[in-house]
């Protein structure tokens, strides 16, 4: 029996894919459940299991956009995986490599028929070429041409690689951003003093309740969450002519991957413990950097916190996340000397800032917004904690 795979709906209004990764071989015999390709929407990137287990037939090549329904792959079914056969296989294969490399090396290489016909035109010896995949592409000949005209110097080499799908609309979105807001961002500084003092007294003893450390975005998270029921419209978006609001607060928060930066959700980040925030962060950062982040988790959210800070950044202008409203963006932290009652003291200081959409957010609104912020990351005890420390970390 020969199986049609096709491609599966990722979620909700996703319609296309592309083929980002094929890990197996057109040919291969895999086993039911096996990954055989990883598959690119505008969202995220997912694993594609196989069905059934069989000696597969690959239907498309890296970087062909399908539409889900299309096939993918066929697995004939009456091939299953069988370990001695496999040995035999093997043994043979290296024997054929074996006389192979005797009788001629490039024998040995696997290259396509359209990249061997252009490394004989342009007269590149394909055994100087490198390939990232399994055989020689067009693209990899192409890669080991000179970069300008016919200077060929050592080290002037150019690499051309389409982007991902995600790369693609990320992209899209960005520019969409830049062309259909009017987006201005405004700047504060928070002394991190208190949450210093926090982490270092209850760092221990929270890590071994909850499993995970108490960093600084649980704070900033809810500083956040407080900000926005305060200033509402920075938790709105535009529809149209209409403004929606949201009585809840989803929190998308920035995380960079292997296919770039992502932006999971944190559901219902106002009625979060401190514990519960840093461990459903953990989770979906987890998920995004080994790839097994699912749309669902991308899907939503009202607001959105990116910290450039653990890259090193000191100041930044974030871009608004659409359909959202508002971004804050946090940054590195830095000792520096500030006054304090009239004196001069070194204190643990960061930039804020909030990037914000001025059609639906006015200025001292957005002031007022970044202010709060700044007054619960600088007053946790009291405003974040109601004074009440250990029960808000879930130690008493």
């Amino acid at each position: 029996m020969v199986l049609e795979m096709k491609i599966p709906s990722p979620g909700e209004s996703i319609t296309e894919v592309e083929i980002s990764q094929w890990l197996v071989k057109d040919g291969d015999i895999v086993d039911k459940d096996q990954t055989i390709a990883e598959i690119d929407s505008d969202k995220a990137t997912l694993d594609l299991p196989a069905e059934a287990s069989g000696k597969i037939t690959l239907k498309a090549e890296e970087g062909d956009s399908m539409s889900v329904g299309d096939i993918v792959c066929l697995i004939d079914t009456s091939q299953i995986s069988n370990p001695q056969q496999k040995e035999n296989e093997s043994s043979k294969e290296h024997i054929q490599q074996e006389r192979d490399i005797l009788i001629d090396k490039d024998d040995e290489i696997s290259i396509t028929p359209l990249a061997r016909n252009i490394a004989s035109d342009r007269g590149i010896n394909i055994n100087e070429i490198q390939s990232k995949g399994e055989r020689i592409t067009k693209d990899d000949v192409l890669n080991v041409l000179p970069a300008m005209g016919s200077s060929n110097h050592e080290g002037r080499n150019e690499k051309r690689e389409k982007l991902s799908m995600l790369r693609r609309k990320v992209s899209e979105r960005l520019v969409a951003v830049k062309n259909e807001t009017a987006m201005l961002t405004t700047f504060n500084e928070a002394d991190l003093l208190n949450i210093f003092e926090l982490r270092k007294n209850y760092k221990v003893a929270f890590s071994q309740k909850h499993g995970v450390n108490l960093g600084f975005m649980s704070f900033f998270t809810k500083a956040v969450t407080r900000a926005l029921k305060l200033y509402p419209d920075v938790n709105s978006m535009i529809d149209g002519n209409e403004k929606i609001s949201y009585n809840y607060s989803d929190i998308s928060i920035a995380v960079s991957g292997p296919k770039g930066l992502m932006t999971p959700v944190l559901r219902n980040a106002q009625d979060l413990s401190f514990a519960a925030v840093e461990q459903e962060i953990k989770r979906l950062a987890d998920n995004v950097r080994n790839k097994s982040i699912t749309v669902d988790d991308l899907t939503g959210g009202t607001f959105t916190i990116s910290n450039g800070g653990v890259f090193g950044s000191m100041l930044s202008t974030p871009i608004i996340n659409p359909p959202q409203s508002g971004i804050l963006g946090m940054h590195n932290i830095i000792q520096r000397p500030i006054a304090v009652d009239g004196k001069v003291e070194i204190r643990p200081m960061m930039y804020i800032a909030l990037s914000y959409d001025h059609r639906i957010i006015d200025g001292n609104q957005s002031v007022g917004f970044l202010i709060a912020v700044k007054e619960g990351v600088e007053d946790p005890v009291n405003i974040l904690m109601d004074g009440k420390i250990k029960k808000s970390l879930g130690l008493s």
